[in-house]
């Protein structure tokens, strides 16, 4: 029997070597088959299995069929290759279809849990300009002097700056009504000193004119010539569209980074009657933009004065973080070096937002100097601001 195997081995080595010099298709053998000597692997099997026992019989799906090829040694079987690779990705497939219902038997018998959903919070920037009794810029003051609260609840300084050096975004508003149009020439001579005295590198400005509506003479730019030409285009008209001229510029500063100020000249009268004062107060408070309302009065008599527009102006100021000034002696002039030196003279001071009471849209901020007496320091920054999500509790 050992002879007989090694025999039947030889044989085999034998049949085999011609045949893989035919895997090429020289010889009329298909492609993807490789030939296996049917002959001799039979025989080795017989001889090799116990007394009794009969040889399984492979089965080839359709079309996968043992083909037979007769050689110079023999008879041989070209089985084909493919069959394997059938057989592997059907099983592959059938092991990833069976994980996949795994996933979803166990994914249904999880219990239902809660989901926090967080919002993330930004960092909220609060100029402030701080002077005292006698209305003097009080300067030096450092991180540690200032306390802030939001909606009463402590918060913590994480940004402090003084005279920031953030771009300055200005957009300078003129009323040409009919109220104020014996002082255009005044205001745009004056409005073009203030430009060559604020501007920066860094800095933009845009110029609107409003009357019975609100026009744009020179949008954002940090070139004088360009705003000077804008200047040149006033022209008057009779009603006056005030609240529509703030909600309008604070529009057009909200996208812009650093600060955005509002500078209006005016008398505070608004006959449009577009928009309204409430309107016009939450368009600067929720774009950040501080006020600065520089109030000319043409008539003397409180008779022919707009009181009410007056204090319009003021308290929009007073609630932006701004501040008012009136055309007095020395003329737009020196109302336009007020508003210069207030700019110059600012505290930025930043915190994020922690343990916000929950529900609530506008958040009231409060900014101390606690080493100091109540009265000894005016203390000005804007009231607060809108959120632009749900508070968050931490």
């Amino acid at each position: 029997m050992r002879n007989d195997s090694a025999s039947i081995r030889h044989s085999c080595s034998r049949t085999l070597a011609p045949e893989r010099r035919r895997k090429d298709g020289r010889h009329g053998t298909e492609e993807g088959y490789g030939l296996q000597p049917v002959h001799c692997m039979l025989e080795s099997r017989r001889a090799s299995a116990p007394e009794g026992m009969g040889l399984p019989e492979r089965t080839f799906p359709q079309g996968l069929k043992p083909k037979a090829v007769h050689g110079p040694y023999g008879r041989a079987e070209a089985r084909p290759l493919q069959f394997a690779q059938y057989t592997g990705k059907l099983f592959r497939y059938r092991i990833r279809a069976a994980c996949l219902a795994l996933f979803f038997v166990l994914l249904a018998k999880l219990p239902a849990q809660e989901t926090t959903l967080r919002v993330d919070v930004r960092l909220v920037n609060v100029f402030v300009n701080v002077t005292d009794r006698n209305g003097a810029i009080v300067g030096g003051l450092t991180r540690d002097d200032f306390a802030v609260t939001e909606d009463g609840r402590a918060q913590a300084i994480s940004v402090f700056e003084r005279q920031s050096e953030l771009p300055l975004n200005l957009t300078l508003a003129i009323d040409t009504s009919g109220s104020v149009r014996k002082d255009l020439t005044e205001e745009a001579d004056a409005a073009r000193r203030f430009v060559r005295a604020i501007l920066r590198p860094q800095d933009q400005m845009s110029l609107l004119e409003f009357a019975t509506e609100v026009r744009e003479l020179t949008p954002f730019t940090n070139k004088v010539a360009l705003i000077d030409h804008g200047l040149s285009q006033l022209h008057s008209d009779y009603a006056t569209a005030l609240y529509d001229a703030i909600v309008l510029g604070s529009e057009q500063l909200g996208p812009k980074d650093g600060r955005r100020v509002l500078i209006l000249v005016s008398d505070g009268d608004d006959t449009a009657k577009s928009s309204t004062y409430n309107q016009a107060l939450e368009a600067a408070l929720r774009h950040e933009v501080m006020i600065y309302s520089i109030i000319d009065v043409p008539i003397e008599a409180s008779a022919g004065r707009d009181l009410g527009g007056e204090h319009a102006l003021i308290t929009l100021a007073e609630q932006t973080g701004g501040k008012s000034f009136y055309v007095e002696a020395g003329g737009l002039d020196k109302a336009f070096a007020k508003v210069s030196d207030d700019l110059r003279t600012q505290y930025l001071i930043g915190y994020y937002p922690h343990n916000q009471e929950p529900g609530r849209t506008f958040h009231r901020i409060d900014v101390t100097v606690p080493r100091a007496a109540a009265q000894d320091f005016n203390i000005r920054h804007k009231t607060g601001y809108y959120g632009d999500g749900p508070a968050t509790k931490n």
